[in-house]
């Protein structure tokens, strides 16, 4: 008697929330804890099915359980701790962990139901899983604040490696241009001063011989001079976006032939230009002057750098694709260190010596030639000559018509 009361008391005073149900689901009791709980009486639940208890869809499934279970004593809840949510009086619901035994009494089977309440565990670990999404959001933003900050850092560094990478060309492009020009003018002006100071000496003496000789190198001085000027005034006129081609058509082996004879007054002692036209002759559409241009900056450069018995070579070509010319020489050609730097301003070769020149020719010629759409390209080697060609393409841009026609 005395252990029935001291276990009413112990069940009645418990934390956690007991009740026993048949085997029929019916509840025969229930302790004040699992009332507390559940927010209902006792006279409220015992003879109720249990699933009164239960949420949707576990209301309806309950009493499959136990009949599962008695046909194949297979357990689902009974014996096996789980997590479920109870169903609370005002229709609100709450978590909670069960624990079920089975109890043989008086020939016949009870189910205890151990009821622990996880509201406060479940309150804290969803704060604890929401701070931590926060501390995970919060690192995520900082560290694309970050990335952001390296990529901002990485973009500076790049920009101010490029400017200074350009402070450095430009620095050497001064270089080069004050060597040059100081080199190049100095020369020229300094024929014309000691040509002037012998021309008035031969005047006393009405030397005629000697005066037209000394004439004659003042003028190819201030020809030198002006050439150099040219340059410079057509590297400016580039830079500064000024030169646009001005397309028009033209016969390009007539123009070619014309250009032969014009530079014939330019050759050295017995050197010969060799002119041939392969292909069909036709009119070509394309800017004559910056074509003529580039032409004559080659044939100037072969004459310049091949001995005075050479032969240059000058053709041009036209198929269904394409127009080139090409200007061979047998020269001093070009060391192969110096290739990559060839169309750059101001910009000579290492064995060029002595020979006049202003780094500034091929340079224009590149740019012409990619202003009409062109690609310039060339083949050398010391002391065995240059071969440089251009090429254009025969397009809607640039069309082309045949003198048949």
């Amino acid at each position: 008697m005395e252990n029935t009361v001291l276990l009413k008391a112990i069940i009645e005073n418990a934390i956690d929330g007991l009740i026993t149900i048949d085997d029929r689901g019916i509840i025969e009791s229930i302790n004040p804890s699992a009332c507390k709980l559940f927010h209902y009486s006792a006279d409220e639940v015992v003879g109720h099915n249990i699933s009164m208890l239960m949420p949707q869809p576990d209301r309806t499934r309950h009493d499959g359980y136990l009949f599962q279970y008695k046909k194949t004593g297979h357990a689902s809840i009974i014996g096996i701790g789980r997590e479920l949510v109870g169903l609370k009086k005002n229709g609100s619901q709450f978590p909670f962990r069960l624990g079920v035994s089975e109890v043989q009494y008086s020939g016949r089977i009870i189910y205890a139901g151990f009821i622990h309440d996880l509201t406060r565990e479940k309150e804290a670990e969803g704060k604890l899983q929401d701070y931590a999404a926060l501390l995970e959001e919060q690192v995520e933003e900082r560290t694309h604040s970050l990335k952001n900050a390296v990529n901002v850092l990485q973009q500076t560094q790049d920009e101010l490696n490029l400017s200074l990478n350009k402070e450095k060309e430009l620095g050497q492009l001064k270089s080069r241009f004050v060597s040059i020009a100081s080199h190049e003018f100095r020369t020229p002006l300094s024929m014309v001063q000691l040509s002037a100071s012998l021309i008035d000496r031969y005047a006393e003496n009405q030397d005629r011989e000697s005066i037209g000789k000394h004439v004659v190198k003042i003028k190819d001085a201030v020809l030198n001079i002006t050439a150099i000027l040219n340059d410079f005034l057509s590297l400016e006129k580039l830079d500064s976006g000024m030169v646009k081609p001005k397309l028009s058509h033209f016969n390009l082996s007539e123009m070619a032939e014309e250009i032969t004879g014009e530079m014939q007054i330019t050759l050295k002692g017995k050197q010969k230009i060799i002119f041939k036209h392969r292909g069909p002759g036709q009119i070509i559409n394309l800017d004559q002057n910056l074509l003529k241009n580039c032409i004559v900056i080659l044939i100037d450069n072969a004459i310049k750098y091949s001995g005075d018995e050479s032969e240059i070579q000058f053709y041009t070509k036209i198929n269904e694709n394409n127009f080139s010319i090409r200007i061979c020489d047998n020269g001093i050609g070009i060391p192969e260190t110096d290739h990559k730097h060839l169309f750059e301003a101001f910009f000579r070769a290492h064995n060029t010596g002595n020979i006049s020149g202003n780094g500034l020719g091929l340079s224009i010629l590149s740019r012409y030639t990619g202003l009409m759409n062109g690609k310039v390209s060339f083949r050398s080697r010391v002391n065995r000559g240059t071969l440089f060609t251009l090429t254009f393409p025969l397009s809607n841009n640039h069309e082309q018509k045949n003198t048949d026609h």
